[in-house]
């Protein structure tokens, strides 16, 4: 597998797919590239597509420092550089939504258009899941707490009808270290202040029953980042992208196409 070398000396492996414009497709926390392994071929019928290994995740280095998600955009442009991307289009879901506001405010000229999935501006402007959420993510009995995480990926329907392997429960290879230092990463995160200097065209999505990530997450950001455009997916919970694949996936690439077009 091809890695790229941060500034800092960081391998981070990648993962570029297809033919045609690119489009960088962003994890969730803790996750690798299989995140998107259920919907990936959908954006081929137009776009090449590249996802990365997040440093601590996959076949990237998993370096005991603090992580970031403004760490994570200048690993996303470490890959760009390598691969002499000079723009993309990004979409990045949870806190893959939260790197892409820090690509798209910290390096801006590589930032074609932004896609923003079932994500939250961070800090204090941020609305966070409720408590009996956490606790049922934070319980003693490991089984109930992957449960509890799959009824807030998934609706019942769907769990009753797609047994596994799920893509988005996190990358059972990261350690301790490094788990830990994606969540610092993930709460951490505050882009409230610099959202409205994006200039990409943005495009907020979310599940309107996502609860893990609330979705009164999406009208804050959509509302702070100039002239972004929001569309809800109403009955879709956290990994809106993958149950509701065909919708959430024709939203995404009618948005690119028309900025392809208006260009």
């Amino acid at each position: 597998m091809p890695h790229a070398k941060t500034p800092d000396g960081v391998a981070i492996a990648y993962q570029l797919r297809g033919d045609g414009a690119p489009l960088v497709l962003l994890a969730g926390q803790a996750n690798n590239h299989h995140w998107w392994d259920g919907v990936r071929d959908d954006f081929h019928v137009a776009r090449s597509t590249l996802t990365i290994d997040y440093r601590g995740t996959g076949a990237s280095d998993a370096p005991s420092t603090p992580y970031s998600t403004a760490l994570f955009a200048r690993d996303v442009v470490a890959v760009l550089d390598e691969l002499g991307i000079d723009r993309a289009d990004v979409y990045g879901t949870s806190m893959g939504g939260r790197v892409a506001q820090r690509l798209a405010v910290d390096h801006p000229g590589r930032v074609r258009s932004l896609v923003l999935g079932c994500t939250s501006p961070g800090g204090r402007h941020g609305v966070e899941r409720d408590r009996e959420v956490r606790r049922s993510l934070a319980g003693p009995d490991p089984r109930a707490s992957r449960q509890a995480l799959l009824e807030l990926m998934y609706t019942p329907g769907w769990l009753a009808s797609h047994p596994g392997p799920y893509r988005v429960l996190g990358d059972p290879s990261m350690s301790p270290h490094a788990r830990r230092q994606h969540l610092a990463a993930s709460d951490g995160h505050d882009a409230w202040d610099a959202l409205p200097g994006i200039t990409a065209p943005t495009l907020v999505l979310h599940g309107g029953d996502d609860l893990l990530n609330p979705a009164a997450n999406a009208p804050l950001l959509a509302g702070r980042i100039p002239h972004a455009r929001m569309e809800i997916i109403p009955g879709a919970r956290h990994a809106y992208f993958e149950e509701f694949r065909e919708t959430a996936g024709s939203l995404v690439l009618d948005f690119l196409d028309r900025e392809v077009r208006q260009a």
